[in-house]
């Protein structure tokens, strides 16, 4: 879960006057994982301090970079296993018993999922709704006269039996994980009445409760859930991904018609005389963590895009497999509008104004598109006009991203092919070279292959390739697809704003070009003022 979805605080105190206890925890969220921690290293022990910390930062350590392919609790119960040995055979070679020993609690949030477990009697309570449960289970001696004597602890035994469970959160849920020290002095009601304070101020009342005298170590870390990560929600649905897909399928009520696109995953699909498009997760997502993350956050985008520029998209609630379906749209991409003629001057300019304005709609969400293109932009007819959406939710990807594999090479800006960040002045040269390829069907710098080093020299000005297009047009587009940004528009309101006032469009030029290029007129007044102080320095010459 991310960390704007998260809060955490953590606080230990040690028992009576001392510096220092043998509690040890740790907190920490990374990417779409929330871990917390809490050992309480066994007093009678030795080395409890010591079991506590390395228990500590083993796990968090091995949760950081535990195999894509282990499930959660895989991960749990075998890192605990294996720390547990490790502390068992070292205590047998240093001491020839157990000395480095420690109780464990520990939990961890994905999406709207909490995976926990517990070795020992230190604790992890969830309070929902003011009422607080323990989720744990105390390894304790029933027995009596056996009172606080554990049953199993780290680094006990060669073996050990983690206290395993899951459950689902709910916003406004608070976890509290805390060692004996805490919840000795506290009983559920106080915790339960305090938990919303943090872990600090928990720590403290306990403390003061007893004078500031505490009689064991006591700490707490408490993680408040201040809301679901939909995206991690999404993709933890136990959905089917189909491996193959045919004609004349039906699939939660849509029946399969046709595919779409040559990886057969887009299909054409109708239920109850309604056609829609059906787009199905990849195959290698079974497999693939990384892919079904990307295909999760394009269903999510697809369905949270709430705009005109975009196809209407819902996740179907009751479905079985993971697809997301999308509203038809009666038209054909630009790209094989393209072939047959190039658009007119008009809806250039309406396809220009629609791309920045959709891309300010992204700005919103701290989204791009990433991969603007004719072929990710359809045109229709409405009332004898062209209108366009925008399609491909797959490639829209976070603003400043640097690792981003979006775009298609022929529209990537040149600064994108040496590392440099997607942001608004990369998608407007790409939407330049869009405007520029529907004007005269042909790409400014030529046609680029992925994995080609290209290089970008001057490009032909598009009207000189179709005279139809206005000198300030021209300005734009040559200035959107400008080589260096430092000469480029590097906002959309600065790209749209000249588009809506062709009157205040100033003259592009390349910053190579002569000075006749440039600026004619100037350039004939030098010549003119060089040309009459030559005659007067020849008439000069011949009175003499």
């Amino acid at each position: 879960m991310s960390k704007h979805n998260i809060k955490t605080t953590g606080f230990t105190l040690a028992k009576g006057k001392q510096l220092k206890g043998d509690d040890f925890f740790d907190v920490k969220t990374i990417g779409n994982l929330t871990i917390a921690i809490v050992c309480d290293g066994v007093g009678s022990a030795e080395e409890g301090a010591e079991a506590a910390k390395r228990v500590t930062n083993y796990l968090m350590n091995n949760f950081k970079n535990r195999p894509i392919s282990w499930s959660i609790e895989k991960s749990i119960k075998k890192f605990i296993s294996s720390i547990n040995s490790i502390l068992y055979e070292e205590s047998m070679i240093n001491y020839d018993r157990p000395e480095l020993v420690t109780t464990l609690a520990v939990v961890m949030i994905e999406g709207n999922r909490l995976y926990g477990a517990n070795v020992g009697d230190s604790r992890i309570y969830l309070q929902r709704k003011g009422i607080i449960s323990q989720l744990s289970h105390d390894h304790v001696v029933d027995d009596e006269g056996y009172s606080g004597v554990l049953s199993q602890a780290i680094g006990i035994d060669k073996s050990v039996t983690p206290y395993y469970f899951e459950n689902i959160v709910n916003k406004d849920d608070k976890i509290l994980l805390c060692s004996d020290g805490l919840y000795t002095i506290m009983d559920d009601d106080l915790l339960s009445e305090n938990i919303h304070l943090g872990a600090h101020a928990i720590v403290k009342k306990a403390s003061k409760q007893m004078k500031d005298n505490l009689p064991d170590d006591t700490t707490a870390v408490v993680v408040e859930v201040l809301g679901i990560n939909q995206v991690e929600e999404l993709k933890q649905q136990n959905l089917i991904i189909p491996t193959t897909l045919k004609e004349g399928m039906v699939i939660d009520g849509y029946r399969l018609q046709r595919s779409l696109i040559q990886n057969n995953r887009t299909w054409c699909a109708s239920k109850k005389g309604v056609n829609y498009v059906l787009k199905f997760a990849p195959v290698e997502a079974i497999d693939d963590s990384n892919i079904l993350d990307l295909y999760v956050k394009e269903a999510w985008n697809s369905k949270r895009l709430k705009a005109g520029f975009f196809p209407k998209a819902v996740i179907p609630k009751n479905r079985t497999y993971r697809y997301y379906v999308m509203n038809i749209i009666d038209g054909i991409n630009l790209k094989k509008h393209l072939k047959k003629r190039p658009l007119l001057v008009d809806d250039a300019i309406h396809l220009g104004k629609m791309l920045l304005k959709m891309e300010q709609y992204l700005l919103k969400f701290d989204l791009v598109h990433g991969d603007i293109k004719p072929e990710n932009i359809m045109i229709y007819e409405r009332d004898g006009k062209h209108l366009f959406k925008v399609i491909d939710f797959g490639s829209m990807t976070e603003l400043y991203s640097i690792n981003s594999k979006a775009g298609t090479p022929s529209y990537l800006s040149p600064e994108r092919f040496v590392g440099g960040s997607i942001n608004e002045s990369s998608e407007i040269f790409a939407i330049g070279v869009t405007l520029y390829e529907a004007l005269t069907g042909k790409f400014p710098y030529g046609e680029i292959e992925p994995f080609q080093q290209p290089t970008f020299k001057a490009p032909i000005a598009p009207n000189k390739i179709n005279k139809n297009i206005p000198q300030w047009l021209n300005s734009v587009i040559l200035r959107a697809i400008e080589r260096e940004v430092d000469f480029r528009y590097k906002n959309y309101s600065e790209m749209l704003f000249e588009i809506n006032n062709p009157q205040k469009v100033k003259p592009y030029f390349d910053k190579k070009a002569s000075l006749i290029e440039r600026k004619p007129i100037e350039f004939y007044r030098v010549l003119f003022t060089i040309s009459f102080i030559i005659n007067i320095v020849l008439l000069l010459l011949l009175d003499r």
